[in-house]
Parts: C-alpha cells; sequence; structure tokens
C-alpha cells in the first residue's frame, strides 16, 4: 500500500516538473533587459491560464501526497535504518572484557637550562 502511494507521489512530482519548465518565465527573457518586455505579450508568450491551473493543481496534489506519505510511513512498525534491522537480527550484545595493557610510567620533562632571575 505505501509503494503504491510512493509510486502515485513519484508520479505527480515529474508532471509537476514538467508543467513548471513548460512555463515560460514572466519578465526574465533578454529583451526586458534592454527594455523590450512589452515584446513577450504581442506574440503570445504569457503562460495560459490551463497550466496556471494544473501547477496549481498538481502542486497540491504533491503536497497532500508529501504528508499522506509522511503520516503513513511514520506509523508502519518497521526500524527506521538498515543498521536498526541488523541490529535486531544479531540480537544483544555480549560483554567482553576489555584487553590489559601495561600501564605506561609518565617522562619526566627536565627544566630548562635558563636561569631564573
Amino acid at each position: 500500500m505505501y509503494t503504491l502511494f510512493l509510486i502515485i507521489h513519484i508520479i505527480i512530482s515529474i508532471i509537476l516538473i514538467g508543467i513548471v519548465l513548460v512555463q515560460s518565465g514572466k519578465g526574465s527573457s533578454l529583451s526586458n533587459v534592454f527594455g523590450g518586455g512589452g515584446m513577450e505579450t504581442v506574440f503570445g508568450a504569457e503562460t495560459p491560464a490551463a497550466l496556471n491551473k494544473l501547477t496549481v493543481i498538481f502542486a497540491t496534489l504533491f503536497m497532500i501526497s508529501s504528508l499522506f506519505l509522511t503520516i503513513f510511513g511514520s506509523r508502519l512498525k518497521q526500524p527506521s535504518s538498515i543498521i536498526e534491522r541488523e541490529l535486531k537480527k544479531v540480537g544483544p550484545v555480549k560483554n567482553i572484557p576489555a584487553q590489559q595493557y601495561p600501564v605506561q610510567t609518565p617522562v619526566s620533562i627536565p627544566s630548562s637550562p635558563i636561569k631564573k632571575k
């Protein structure tokens, strides 16, 4: 069930990316740099209302599916990481005594040959 909603979410995100890329930017073309901003509207370069509506619809679906996947994913009883799953397979760790190393004596630093006044 979760995988199905994840696939739907990915499809929605790909469609939303496509719709946004098809739209042209408003006022960001090279002609606007030199003062020719009115040329875009003469030749019909404005974004059609249908693309604006599709963007709003798919953005809303993307947000709803994101919230749903977050809520649904947090309620799953699986461990959230591979490490947690492997630790559950292994079981509790046994206490292994630490290896004893010989204690080293501290090294004394000789005093400075410069005499203090």
